[in-house]
């Protein structure tokens, strides 16, 4: 549903076939899109009219379907995180690398305007190397209606696969990509949601560098303050709705009942109104709670309009470009691979890599001690 207003909107894309076991989203995608729609994924990857394949899919699935649209020859943007083992990942790498098509990992707030900008201006050199990144996170996530699987860890749940892969992907693009170990900590602190809810990571980069990563998805304290009340979609927020995550979730008599709850926010559940969602170009960039670079001459904050730089004399904001879709970074990128051929940044060599770091913070929690990392690639391009 958040990645719809782009993908329907975008001039060079067209939703020509979709894949849902729910037949109440298959109905409502014909009537929306005058397209087919298949109940098995596999039907979805044999339309020849088919080009790419989104997977919005839950985790565990992630492997056996690229595996699937990958022997059909589509191209495929999967979202994070790639997979759930590292296993499963380098599978899906070298299956699309053997078709010979694209495998692109998305939507990461890697992706996002202020992100790419700072990518950028690390890169022309004007304020040298990172040395030292932050990256700050406080959401009510674990408590957002959840199916089972979400809060089993095992099965990719938890806010380690789900968040964590966002900010482990800003700081390696910002810092290079070349993770070499990780130290951790992480907390299950409710035992109605067992799984990871929170985490704190240190991680060392080959060149010396090195970045923290603080979340917590426990929904009391909300970083947005720090992003002048302006939300992760890039839509202003009233400090005034706090709690009511947990709120809501507390009325519930019981997980069928969450499930349901979630359901009712899907593609096709009752109540939505019909037709295309309309195009509200956005007004700020999409972002993913305090991120500072810390470089060799000058210091990075990035804020949901640009890259606010902290020079020795002064401090000055670089707007970065809006989309002009939803996440039209992610769309973007994805039409520049299908139809120019540019392999896409965040392909699945780098999905890969993200994922080692993820899995990382989860052992080095539970076994106390520092993580190597084996599968780290450098981002492509300058």
């Amino acid at each position: 549903m958040l990645m719809l207003p782009g993908l329907a909107h975008h001039p060079r894309i067209q939703l020509v076939a979709c894949a849902d076991p729910r037949p109440e989203a298959r109905i409502r995608f014909t009537a929306d899109f005058d397209a087919p729609s298949y109940a098995e994924f596999g039907e979805l990857c044999d339309d020849p009219n088919v080009e790419a394949i989104y997977l919005a899919t839950p985790h565990q699935f992630h492997a056996a379907q690229v595996a699937r649209a990958a022997e059909a020859r589509k191209h495929i943007l999967v979202e994070k995180p790639l997979a759930v083992t590292l296993a499963e990942a380098a599978s899906m790498v070298e299956r699309a690398r053997a078709a010979g098509v694209h495998l692109m990992v998305g939507h990461s707030h890697a992706q996002d305007g202020p992100v790419l900008a700072a990518r950028r201006l690390i890169a022309s050199g004007e304020v040298g190397a990172p040395r030292l990144m932050t990256a700050l996170n406080y959401t009510d996530f674990l408590y957002r209606p959840r199916r089972a699987e979400e809060l089993d860890t095992s099965q990719g749940g938890g806010v380690v696969f789900s968040q964590g892969a966002h900010q482990v992907d800003v700081v390696r693009l910002l810092g290079g990509g070349l993770v070499r170990s990780v130290r951790a900590m992480t907390g299950a602190w409710d035992p109605a949601r067992p799984t990871e809810g929170a985490y704190a990571a240190f991680l060392t980069f080959a060149d010396g560098a090195a970045a923290s990563l603080t979340y917590s998805g426990y929904g009391r304290f909300d970083s947005d303050v720090f992003l002048d009340w302006v939300g992760e979609m890039g839509q202003r927020k009233d400090p005034g709705r706090h709690g009511l995550a947990r709120a809501a979730l507390a009325g519930l008599p019981d997980a069928a009942a969450e499930a349901a709850l979630k359901a009712s926010r899907t593609y096709g559940a009752p109540g939505q109104p019909p037709g295309l969602p309309p195009l509200e170009p956005p007004e700020f960039h999409n972002q993913f709670g305090l991120v500072i670079a810390s470089c060799e001459q000058a210091d990075l904050r990035l804020t949901a309009q640009g890259v606010e730089v902290h020079g020795d004399a002064a401090r000055r904001l670089r707007k970065a470009p809006l989309p002009a879709v939803p996440r039209g970074e992610v769309w973007d990128a994805l039409c520049t691979a299908v139809l120019d051929g540019i392999p896409p940044l965040q392909d699945g060599a780098w999905g890969m890599a993200t994922l080692e770091v993820c899995l990382a913070i989860l052992q080095s929690a539970r076994e106390g001690r520092e993580i190597a990392l084996h599968h780290q690639v450098a981002p492509k391009g300058p």
